[in-house]
């Protein structure tokens, strides 16, 4: 077991009896990590609050971690990034709930890996400094791809049609798993972006959602387990 200081990402919370909670935070020093909160729920005075664990808050924990797959415990927290509105604006709320359901089940390693901690710290931050943000889950899950592995192959654009399977275009336009027409219109518009040029994206409500559940798709063939997740019928109606 050591004592470690790292910078930390809740991305769920669990209740645990009717006083503690065990939290999953993706670490930046030793990737994820599950601890148990004994009491928090009850504790007035101590120093760790159940308010520091809302989902994807950004933390400066000092934490004992074993490698024994047994949940660890939180010595010392500090919020270090405090939110201005992503935990009073119903849409921003509702994004971070979708990401951290996403976040949560695709991040397993207990392994660092600073450039998605530090893609998501980021993107978090923008997210809450920002007021056109009706199209931010779409460009970040996109761009998350990359640090996973299965960023699109942009290299021929001219071409007809996407393979979602192969991850590349194609001018084969009917075959299963091709986005053409409209919908690779669509797609394109977010390719080689960052968050800075979001503003530039415009979507329609039922184009925004024909788009999410293409990379939804995506992310499907290309992440072992992943399902959609469950909040996605809420994120939709959120934006309808």
């Amino acid at each position: 077991m050591a004592l470690i200081t790292t910078k930390a990402i809740v991305l769920s919370a669990l209740k645990y009896s009717d006083t503690s909670l065990i939290v999953k935070c993706f670490t930046l020093e030793d990737g994820v990590k599950s601890y148990m909160l004994k009491g928090v729920l009850k504790a007035k005075r101590g120093k760790l609050k159940a308010a520091h664990f809302q989902s994807l808050n950004q933390l400066l924990i000092t934490a004992n971690h074993n490698n024994k797959n047994t949940l660890n415990s939180i010595k010392e927290i500090q919020v270090i990034h405090p939110y201005e509105n992503i935990h009073t604006s119903v849409i921003k709320q509702t994004i971070v709930l979708f990401l951290s359901e996403v976040l949560s089940s695709i991040i397993q390693e207990e392994e660092k890996n600073s450039p998605l901690y530090e893609y998501i710290e980021a993107g978090l931050v923008w997210l809450d400094t920002h007021d056109n943000i009706a199209n931010f889950h779409l460009l970040f899950l996109l761009n998350l791809s990359r640090y996973l592995g299965f960023y699109p192959d942009v290299s021929e654009p001219e071409k007809k049609a996407f393979n979602l399977l192969e991850g590349r275009f194609t001018d084969v336009e009917y075959e299963r798993l091709t986005v053409a027409g409209n919908e690779l219109v669509l797609f394109k518009r977010l390719l080689g972006i960052n968050f800075d040029a979001i503003d530039t994206v415009l979507y329609n409500k039922n184009e925004r959602q024909i788009i999410l559940r293409t990379i939804i798709q995506y992310f499907e063939l290309h992440l072992e387990g992943f399902r959609k997740p469950k909040s996605l019928d809420v994120l939709e109606t959120v934006f309808s």
